[in-house]
Parts: structure tokens; sequence; C-alpha cells
């Protein structure tokens, strides 16, 4: 079964979001470009603490290690991103997305 994966950041907006997304070749507004393989889906916001969430959820974490190796990584370090993420791993027993 597919895993969700939940970012934390302190100290990270919407600036440095769109500018890891056009290191990565991304457009979430169109819902364009270079997707990596695995990923089911994607979403980030800004929570009520005022800490930066991105959630994901993947086919594998071994699919985002790859994502993370190759592309994503040196994206974060482009944009500026040096703060260390909360990072949790949620193995999920349901996931489905619905038309809308």
């Amino acid at each position: 079964m597919a895993e969700a994966l939940i970012y934390e950041f302190e100290g990270v907006g919407q600036t440095e979001y769109d500018a890891v997304n056009g290191k990565l070749g991304l457009d979430m507004a169109a819902g364009e470009g270079d997707w990596p393989d695995g990923l089911l889906m994607h979403s980030a916001g800004t929570a009520d603490s005022g800490a930066f969430v991105v959630s994901e959820v993947w086919s594998s974490r071994e699919a985002q290690g790859k994502f993370m190796e190759s592309r994503l990584g040196e994206a974060l370090a482009a944009s500026g991103v040096t703060a260390v993420p909360r990072i949790t791993w949620v193995p999920l027993i349901a996931h489905r997305t619905f038309p809308g």
C-alpha cells in the first residue's frame, strides 16, 4: 500500500516553495511538468502554526528516496532551503482520490 509523507518546515514559505518547483520543472497551478515516478498526490500550504507543510502520497518510500537523491535535494539546496523539516511517514491503510 502507498505511504503518506508529511514535511513541516519552519522559516519556509511560498516563495521558497515556488523556487523549488521552478528548479524541478513543475507548474503547480497548471498541474504540468516533470512529475517524479511514484508520486500519487501532492499538496502544500501554511498551517495555523506558521509551519509550511507539504503532504504527499507515494507508491513507496523507495520511490520518494530516488526522487530526493536524483532531483529534490539539489532543487532544495539551489533554492536556498536549508531548514531541516520535521518528517512524518504514515503507512496508509486507505488512499482514495475523488473527482472534482
